[in-house]
């Protein structure tokens, strides 16, 4: 520990006094990025308009970021990271911090009307859908989805799933539908206030799949419920953006040096933010369009500039970046190979984003200024997880896009043959694989029926992605291709990075 660091004064609102607004937003997957965004947008909202709008925010997995920041009264230390130097804001807008699975907090926020929103970011595997179906639709073979049901239907009666705090300590759920479902049941029988929940997670149609997930549980459990619910609460879609990298002890110990203050949960994050929303707010909103939100009437052709320009960039990068010994973001676009691949893909995503309004060289351009700022440290690892969703929904469509214009589509497919080849080097290092789909994939690696590196195995790899996409042959010979010339192009003694899952959903992944 730095001499700064030993010297400086604990962060919370003695030492720093800021008052805290009442909570009128609950977020749920409480984590880094949803610090530097939506609650950013919030705060600069409460300065600059005429209410003030306090965050309740519930962790996702573990309940580790909710104890530092209740021992910071909900402060925290937004670091801006500019290439040429950092600037530091205290921010105080998060006035309540849970453990995700404190069911009796969540409905006693969720019975007050003062409560209008409720924000996500819970990751794409959070949302448990079943990724074969055409629409989205809730997973009912996902095992903790059966779990939680099961525990759900025999706690329902008489509109509730409990009465007591007793009850609700008892009342073990992990899905956080289920336990949104718990929660808007309690509402419903306070007196039914209705409220917005906004997905702020890199998924098309994220207030769709929300709603997916939401009704697909209250439906397996009471049809009233699940009436009540679609008639009461609306779900928002959102187009979400902030690179937001894991903070550091040396990032602790720059705060501390920098402001004076000991703050163990800092929240490091580059300039540029951007967020545009579609959808309709029953119960009022903040005003975040002071801080730069957008709201629009048609959110398409911007989710799929961002999921396509940004998002597949990062997903290709971080498998043939890791591949070239590459560990950040930064390094990868340095690369000349890996930058060129990154816009072919981009060319290909380019000629299928024509809508007005879009800008898609002036976004390009910024992406480039962005993704190679020296001092943004975003970690190819971070970014690859849970591939087999993040591919479904950056690389196939540009394929399917491509090939529906005649055109080949191999810039979309290198993205997939850089992910099968990445899990081939991990799974051969006895790294871990961090997917929902992990388990088969780890089968499908090992299995003597499907010899490594051979096209059968691409071929079963990829079915875990699309199916359809897995039946399209000259697909599977194009990446099977594509895996045997990365792998040609892959420097000596190059370490394959490691996965591990992080606690919380961080970073625009």
């Amino acid at each position: 520990m730095s001499a700064e660091t030993t010297a400086a004064v604990e962060l919370n609102r003695a030492t720093h006094p800021a008052p805290a607004a009442a909570a009128r937003i609950v977020h749920i997957g409480l984590g880094a990025f949803h610090r530097a965004h939506q609650a950013w947008y919030t705060w600069q909202a409460n300065r600059l308009g005429a209410e003030a709008w306090g965050i309740a925010a519930f962790t996702g997995r573990s309940a580790a970021a909710a104890t530092e920041l209740e021992a910071q009264d909900g402060l925290y230390t937004l670091v801006n990271r500019h290439a040429e130097g950092d600037s530091f804001d205290v921010l105080d807008v998060i006035v309540q911090a849970h453990d995700g699975a404190d069911l009796a907090a969540l409905c006693t926020l969720l019975e007050s009307p003062s409560v209008g929103i409720i924000t996500l970011t819970i990751t794409e595997a959070g949302y448990r859908m079943d990724p074969q179906a055409a629409e989205p639709t809730l997973n009912l073979d996902d095992s903790q989805v059966a779990e939680d049901l099961q525990v759900l239907r025999a706690a329902w009666g008489g509109g509730v799933f409990a009465r007591t705090a007793e009850q609700l300590d008892h009342l073990h759920v992990n899905t956080t539908a289920a336990r949104l479902l718990v929660s808007l049941a309690a509402r419903r029988a306070a007196d039914g206030w209705p409220l917005a929940v906004v997905s702020c997670d890199n998924l098309a149609d994220n207030g769709k799949v929300a709603r997916a997930a939401l009704l697909g549980m209250a439906a397996e459990v009471d049809e009233q419920l699940a009436a009540w619910i679609q008639g009461n609460v609306s779900f928002v879609d959102t187009s979400i953006d902030r690179i937001t990298p894991r903070s550091t002890v040396a990032d602790r110990e720059t705060v501390a040096a920098a402001t004076g203050f000991m703050d163990r949960s800092p929240v490091v994050t580059e300039p540029f933010s951007s967020w545009v929303l579609c959808g309709n707010f029953p119960a009022g909103r903040p005003e975040w369009e002071r801080a730069g939100a957008v709201f629009v009437e048609d959110l398409g052709p911007f989710e799929r500039r961002k999921l396509w320009l940004l998002n597949g960039a990062h997903s290709l990068m971080s498998f043939a970046g890791a591949l070239r010994g590459h560990h950040t973001v930064a390094q990868a676009l340095a690369d000349p190979v890996v930058s060129d691949w990154v816009e072919q893909f981009w060319d290909a995503a380019a000629r299928h984003l024509t809508e007005p309004g879009l800008d898609v060289p002036g976004y390009r351009q910024a992406l480039r200024e962005r993704f190679a700022n020296p001092r943004i440290a975003h970690n190819l690892s971070q970014i690859a997880m849970d591939g087999t969703l993040k591919l479904a929904a950056r690389a196939v469509p540009v394929y399917r896009a491509e090939q529906h214009a005649g055109r080949n589509g191999v810039a979309a497919l290198r993205a997939i043959a850089a992910w099968a080849e990445q899990l081939a080097a991990q799974y051969e290092a006895g790294i871990q694989i961090v997917d929902p789909a992990a388990q088969q994939i780890g089968a499908i690696l090992g299995a003597r029926e499907a010899a490594a590196g051979s096209q059968a195995q691409t071929c079963a790899l990829v079915e875990l992605i699309d199916t359809q996409l897995a039946a399209d042959a000259h697909a599977i010979t194009t990446i099977h291709e594509l895996r045997a010339e990365l792998a040609a192009m892959a420097p000596d003694n190059v370490s394959t990075v490691g996965r591990q899952r992080p606690d919380s959903a961080e970073g625009t992944a």
